[in-house]
C-alpha cells in the first residue's frame, strides 16, 4: 500500500513529552486513529503514535474521538445479531485467566437464559499476549479456549477481534514489538458495535484493572452516552470476581449510578471453583452449572440482574 497520508501535525502536538504534550480535540483523536488503523500511515508513525499517547496518556475527549474511529471501521459482517429483538449485551475479553477460571463464558450464559444475545469478542488464544506481554502471558487461558468446549446457543457468539476489526488487532500486536501497551488496549474494552445502531439496545460490559481507571473510563463512557456496567475484573475479565463481590458501576444512556457496593471479606460459602484454570476444567464446572449441579457464584448471579436493570 502506498503512503497517502501523514499524522506528523499530530505527533508534533502529542509528543512533546508528558508536560509539553497538547491535547487532541475528539475530531481530531477520530481522523488520527482513523490513519492509524487505515493503514495509511508508516510503521514509524505508528510507533511514534504509540509511545507519544503512552507517555502523555489519553483524555476523554481523545479516546471517545478513538472509539468513534474503531467503532466506524468494524466489520459488519463479523457483528452477528443486528436483525435481533432482543437486547445485546457486548463483553470484551483479552486478559485470559492466570489464578482464577476465566468464567466470561458462564457469564455470557447467564445472560442468554435471559433472554439476551451476547457477543465476546477478544484474542483467539494464548498467542494473546498482546494484550498481556508478561511472563505470565503464556500460562494464561482464554475465553475463547473455554468457548470452544462448550454448546452454547447461538445467542452467545465469541468473535475473534482479528475479525471484528483487523486493524485493531494489528495495532494490539504492535505491543510485541515496542514491549508497551499502547491505546489500541483501551479502545477494544470500550468498543460497543451496535452504539449507533438506534434499533438494537445493546449494553457494553466492562472492567478496569487498576483503580486509576475506574475514573477515566467512566468519564469516557458518560462522554459517550452508553450504555455499560463497569466494575473491577477479575484478573482483568469483566466478570465478577465469584468469591467476593466488587463495586458495579451502571451507565444508563451516559448517566452512572452505583448498582452494587463492593463486599468486603469473602462470601459466607464460597463456591467449588476448578482447581486450576485449565479450558477443560473451566468448561465442565460451567456446564455443572448451567445444568444446575452447582450454585452460581452469587457476584455473578448479581452482576447479571444489574446488567439486565440497564436494558
Amino acid at each position: 500500500m502506498s503512503l497517502t497520508s501523514s499524522i506528523s501535525h499530530y505527533i508534533k502536538e502529542i509528543g512533546r513529552g508528558k508536560d509539553g504534550a497538547r491535547s487532541l480535540t475528539r475530531e481530531q483523536a477520530s481522523d488520527l486513529f482513523g490513519l492509524v488503523l487505515d493503514g495509511a500511515v508508516s510503521d514509524l508513525e505508528i510507533g511514534a503514535f504509540c509511545l507519544s499517547m503512552r507517555i502523555k496518556g489519553e483524555t476523554r475527549d481523545e479516546l471517545m474521538g478513538f472509539i468513534d474511529a474503531a467503532e466506524a471501521r468494524i466489520s459488519p459482517e463479523a457483528t452477528p445479531h443486528k436483525a435481533s429483538l432482543r437486547p445485546v449485551v457486548v463483553i470484551p475479553s483479552y486478559n485470559g485467566a492466570r489464578k482464577l477460571p476465566v468464567l466470561v463464558p458462564l457469564l455470557a450464559a447467564l445472560l442468554a437464559r435471559e433472554s439476551c444475545d451476547v457477543l465476546v469478542h477478544g484474542i483467539e488464544s494464548k498467542s494473546g499476549a498482546a494484550i498481556n506481554n508478561s511472563a505470565s502471558a503464556a500460562h494464561r487461558v482464554t475465553s475463547a479456549e473455554v468457548f470452544a468446549l462448550l454448546d452454547l446457543p447461538s445467542s452467545v457468539q465469541f468473535v475473534p477481534i482479528a475479525k471484528l476489526s483487523p486493524a485493531l488487532k494489528k495495532l494490539l500486536d504492535v505491543r510485541k514489538v515496542v514491549g508497551l501497551r499502547n491505546s489500541a488496549h483501551s479502545v477494544v474494552k470500550l468498543i460497543n458495535p451496535y452504539r449507533a445502531l438506534a434499533d438494537v439496545r445493546s449494553a457494553l460490559v466492562t472492567s478496569y484493572t487498576h483503580p486509576e481507571y475506574a475514573l477515566s473510563m467512566n468519564e469516557t463512557l458518560a462522554g459517550l452516552g452508553a450504555t455499560a456496567l463497569l466494575l473491577r475484573g477479575t484478573e482483568g475479565e469483566a466478570v465478577a470476581d465469584p468469591r467476593r463481590t466488587p463495586v458495579m458501576t451502571g451507565l444508563a444512556r451516559g448517566q452512572a449510578v452505583t448498582l452494587q457496593e463492593m463486599q468486603h471479606g469473602s462470601l459466607d460459602s464460597l463456591p467449588a471453583l476448578p482447581a486450576t484454570t485449565e479450558a477443560a476444567l473451566t468448561a465442565r464446572y460451567i456446564q455443572s452449572v448451567l445444568a444446575g449441579e452447582q450454585s452460581v457464584p452469587a457476584p455473578i448471579a448479581l452482576q447479571v440482574q444489574h446488567i439486565l436493570k440497564l436494558l
